[in-house]
């Protein structure tokens, strides 16, 4: 099956929308083979402000309506709490606002943009899609990450080679509770680096510390100041630490 041919049979529906590169492209492939899709974007304080603002500037780029959902993910103790399988708790809650509103917007279908490269064992979320019926067309016709990239790229999408970023929860280790003023913290660290020039990198909490990891390619710039980035990392943490292991750019 090729998207062309998804679309063609599914031609409207709700779109859950990051405003990354899986989501832009299925946006832009809607938009492309005629049909009718509503983008929604679920605000929590789980997503930093730019994916926001990512997700307004790509829809607007494409001509897509957008609908911002608004929810409070912390109130909600299976999610807060940080058990093991968080990621299938938070995207039980995310996927069924999505559903609450694009339902009382008229649509009955929700897709979304997991890939063919998307490990079921890696990411406990995707057992949530099945239960509530997601259909993710990207994974239904084996579209790979790469994949996607090149697809976006000929299209002359921008977001076609912007790194992966997960939510800023998976820098709280499980069974550490997840709190608003932690989560702010971390956004405010990775903010200051990518002012700083680095592009591809996480934060993650360590108690009151900060472990820094770092893509191969930001390595150079973080040997040459890295000094200087410890000492940012410091006016939000008490302490902050550097992992000397790579990490890689798909990874989490």
């Amino acid at each position: 099956m090729t998207l062309e041919e998804f679309f063609a049979g599914h031609p409207s529906g709700a779109l859950a929308f990051s405003g990354g590169t899986d989501s832009s492209l299925l946006l832009w492939a809607a938009k492309e083979y005629g049909a009718n899709y509503t983008a929604y974007y679920l605000k929590t304080a789980f997503q930093p402000k730019f994916e926001e603002a990512d997700a307004r500037r790509t829809a607007d780029e494409l001509f897509a309506k957008l609908v911002v959902v608004g929810a409070d993910i912390i109130r909600h103790i299976e999610i807060s709490s940080n058990p093991e399988d968080r990621c299938y708790h938070c995207k039980l809650f995310i996927f069924s606002k999505i559903l609450e509103r694009a339902a009382a917007d008229g649509h009955t279908l929700i897709i979304d943009g997991t890939n063919a490269s998307d490990d079921e064992l890696e990411r406990p979320g995707m057992r949530a899609l099945r239960e509530i019926g997601v259909l993710s067309p990207l994974r239904k016709c084996g579209i790979t990450k790469a994949e996607v990239r090149k697809l976006s790229k000929d299209a002359g999408l921008s977001t076609w080679n912007k790194p992966a970023y997960s939510c800023l929860a998976t820098r709280i280790p499980a069974g550490t509770r997840i709190r608003a003023e932690d989560l702010r913290h971390v956004e405010d660290a990775e903010n200051a680096l990518f002012v700083m020039g680095f592009s591809d990198f996480r934060v993650r909490v360590r108690g009151t510390s900060a472990l820094l990891q770092l893509a191969e390619e930001d390595m150079p710039r973080f040997y040459e100041m890295h000094g200087e980035v410890l000492d940012k990392l410091k006016q939000f943490f008490t302490d902050a630490e550097f992992d000397p292991k790579p990490r890689t750019t798909e990874r989490r």
